[in-house]
């Protein structure tokens, strides 16, 4: 139940395209003076080390970060996360953050971080790596039950960002379920999910289930490295978005064709599309 760990993963492309995201979103929310509330339901570890013997088993920070780290464009969504990774490391890429420490750079001393684990190696590290700030608070709990128990939050602005291992099948619908209870006791707040594509109708139930619920406002952000396949392992990624900001859909536009000509091979597509009209 608890095998799963981030630092194999860490730093690939499926993490570049969260972390843009989830930076893009927090950066929108530093725009007001207000307190906000950020709740990760499924924190990992918050800072990878590149050269430890996770990180280099799989080497998927090869295909991600690594990359990445190369760009030469001109899109200034990319240039801002490349950068924000950039704060983590000297001249060399040997660190990469997890969703904590990318939300760290965005929470000022008037905001709340809520970070939420259960893994019994990753929950010391985690603690360790938000232990120097006070405003952010770990539990070692389980994230699906713990963001219910946080909304609506006293700030009345929150971001939300569920990320589970999908390890158990039922996560799929779990993450679902879980954001439209959290959604019907605090309407305004807004709401990630991010999802692996190892099985196409595993993804196409998700957005069934999202479509059907009532909810408006919800757009999708997926970066396929590589076409839909029969075969297992992850070919795609994205992130489910109820009550984005106005802003992230003309930014994602012109990010995820970037993207795929960084980081995709040649049947790597994307898809940014407005699942339910606001």
């Amino acid at each position: 139940m608890l095998s799963y760990r981030h630092s194999f993963h860490a730093g690939n492309p499926a993490d570049v395209i969260k972390h843009l995201v989830l930076a893009e979103v927090l950066s929108y929310m530093t725009r007001k003076d207000k307190p906000f509330d950020y709740i990760d339901t499924h924190s990992g570890a918050g800072l990878f080390e590149l050269a430890s013997s996770d990180a280099q088993k799989t080497q998927e920070f090869e295909d991600g970060i690594g990359r990445l780290m190369q760009y030469t464009g001109d899109n200034d969504a990319i240039i801002r996360y490349i950068e924000m990774v950039k704060e983590f490391n000297d001249k060399k890429l040997a660190f990469y953050p997890g969703s904590p420490k990318v939300a760290e750079q965005y929470l000022r001393k008037q905001d709340k971080g809520w970070f939420f684990e259960l893994h019994p190696q990753d929950l010391p590290l985690l603690q360790k790596n938000t232990a120097h700030k006070r405003s952010l608070r770990v539990k070692g709990e389980d994230g699906f039950k713990g963001l219910l128990g946080l909304v609506p939050p006293l700030s009345r602005r929150a971001v939300v960002l569920m990320d589970p291992p999908y390890e158990i099948k039922t996560d799929y619908q779990k993450a679902v379920k879980t954001i439209l209870k959290a959604h019907k006791s605090f309407t305004s707040g807004t709401y990630m999910i991010w999802y692996p594509v190892v099985d196409r109708a595993r993804i196409d139930q998700m957005e069934a289930e999202l479509i059907a619920s009532g909810v408006r406002n919800i757009q999708l952000f997926e970066l396929a490295t590589s076409g839909d396949t029969e075969e297992r392992g992850m070919t795609a990624s994205g992130m489910i978005v109820i009550n984005p900001p106005y802003v992230l859909k003309s930014i994602m536009d012109a990010v995820l064709p970037e993207l795929v000509k960084e980081l995709a091979a040649e049947d790597g597509f994307f898809r940014s599309i407005e699942l339910v009209a606001e």
